[in-house]
């Protein structure tokens, strides 16, 4: 897929387009390969479907390749949003703590 192309889908949405391209592309694949197996086929029809099962097995393996490189991206997206909440936490709870600590002071310093 282009660069371009990449940038207006988000990575869930490309290994969703993906993984329904392998199934259609593994669907046709087991299609040639029973026409292959039990059909009386001339040398020629016989050579051209061993091409098509040939270049399917390829993209196959291809998409399989890609979806592994956008299932590890997703994965770093992932953990990269959890570290970005786990710090916007952290940075809440110590606003806050801070906040009540200065507010026990304060009255601390009303009673004194």
């Amino acid at each position: 897929m282009t660069k371009k192309k990449r940038e207006n889908l988000g990575v869930a949405q490309e290994i969703d387009g993906l993984e329904e391209k392998l199934s259609q592309c593994r669907r046709d694949l087991e299609a040639v390969s029973c026409r292959l197996h039990r059909a009386e086929l001339s040398p020629e029809d016989r050579k051209s479907l061993e091409e098509e099962r040939n270049s399917l097995m390829n993209r196959a393996s291809n998409y399989e390749k890609e979806l592994k490189l956008l299932r590890q991206e997703n994965q770093k997206n992932m953990l990269l949003s959890v570290a970005i909440f786990l710090l916007l936490a952290l940075l809440y709870a110590h606003w806050t703590m801070s906040h009540v600590y200065l507010d026990q002071l304060e009255e601390l310093r009303l009673w004194v």
